[in-house]
């Protein structure tokens, strides 16, 4: 029993030692610009740029097959700060700056078909089926996909109202004096 024991212990340590030294030197190493590229972008992984993650987007910007601009939820200031990172220059014509919006169900008109509960990536509503649903305000991102696939269009999109913790000094404009 012991020997068994004994023998099971050593086997052990000597296939977790072999998992640490493949992990040490058979590692892949990824390109650094895409992970600073990723940690720049919001990390909602909506998929509103048409790429299943933030990841995946990053890479695309990296290898020169996305636009700077591919990113609604970053906006103008996401694109600039991408450009600058990159030493390139973009064309903002395109880009819409928007409010940050978040999802509010009418209770009165949701029948708990749950499509919205499905579509949204980053589990921001409450309910079940054939319940009435919510929306967590904090972990919704503002996607639109519950509102694309809403039967009854009992889900409104709102403006994220400035509370205590959201709100922020607006930038001063600057006056030409000539």
């Amino acid at each position: 029993m012991m020997a068994a024991i004994a023998s099971l212990t050593a086997l052990g340590f000597a296939l977790g030692g072999l998992l640490g030294l493949a992990a040490r030197y058979l590692k892949v190493e990824g390109n650094p610009l895409e992970t600073e590229i990723e940690a720049m972008l919001p990390g909602s992984q909506c998929g509103q740029c048409g790429y299943p993650g933030c990841a995946s987007a990053a890479a695309a910007v990296a290898a020169g097959s996305a636009p700077l601009t591919l990113c609604p939820a970053g906006g103008r200031a996401l694109a600039e700060a991408l450009a600058a990172k990159l030493g390139m220059s973009v064309d903002l014509s395109g880009v819409e700056e928007q409010a940050p919006l978040v999802a509010f169900v009418h209770e009165g008109l949701c029948i708990g078909c749950t499509k919205c509960l499905k579509r949204c990536p980053t589990d921001a509503f409450v309910g079940g089926a054939h319940m009435i649903h919510a929306v967590l305000a904090d972990a919704c991102i503002g996607c639109k996909k519950c509102y694309e696939v809403c039967p009854t269009e009992c889900i409104e999109m709102r403006e994220v109202r400035p509370t205590l913790q959201t709100w922020y000094w607006s930038k001063p404009v600057l006056a030409a004096w000539g």
